[in-house]
């Protein structure tokens, strides 16, 4: 990832499904002026995700919020719809905000874009989780393979901060 530490996060168009509707937003919106983790994802319904990341931050939330975390949010490169039946069947409620880079905007910008084309994926996001205090990047955690999910894990992150 080119992001780093300390840096500020580039402004990106992102999607989120609004009343039904794919609506176009500026990451911007969400992340000004609140205390925000930012966990990126390979894609809605693949193993690892489906299995642990996602589950683990909808059941991490409480503890997450008691540290002042003022909002969740999980990013993939698919599409608004995709993400939001995804966050249906994983019951995240009002915990986690499913957000869309179809396109891979923010992904590129934060350079956390990697070729699974050899797996029939096409260009997807590596798993990583952030924690963004208005605009800035206050610890971020990388996986080197988006099959592992340790590091960026909401377990294991949340000991970080």
């Amino acid at each position: 990832m080119k992001i780093k530490e300390n840096d500020k996060i580039p402004n990106s168009e992102v999607f989120i499904l609004e009343n039904g509707e794919p609506i176009k937003k500026n990451i911007e919106e969400f992340l000004k002026n609140k205390k925000t983790i930012i966990f990126g994802l390979p894609g809605a319904y693949t193993s690892v995700c489906s299995a642990k990341h996602l589950p683990g931050y909808v059941k991490m939330y409480d503890y997450y919020k008691d540290k002042g975390v003022d909002q969740i949010i999980c990013i993939s490169v698919n599409d608004p719809f995709v993400m939001n039946a995804w966050g249906k069947e994983n019951k995240v409620g009002n915990k986690i905000i499913m957000m869309s880079d179809p396109f891979l905007n923010f992904t590129k910008a934060i350079g956390a874009e990697v070729d699974k084309s050899t797996r029939g994926l096409g260009m997807r996001s590596n798993r990583y989780t952030m924690l963004i205090d208005d605009l800035s990047v206050i610890k971020i955690q990388e996986e080197k393979e988006t099959a592992s999910c340790e590091i960026s894990a909401a377990e294991n992150f949340l000991k970080l901060i």
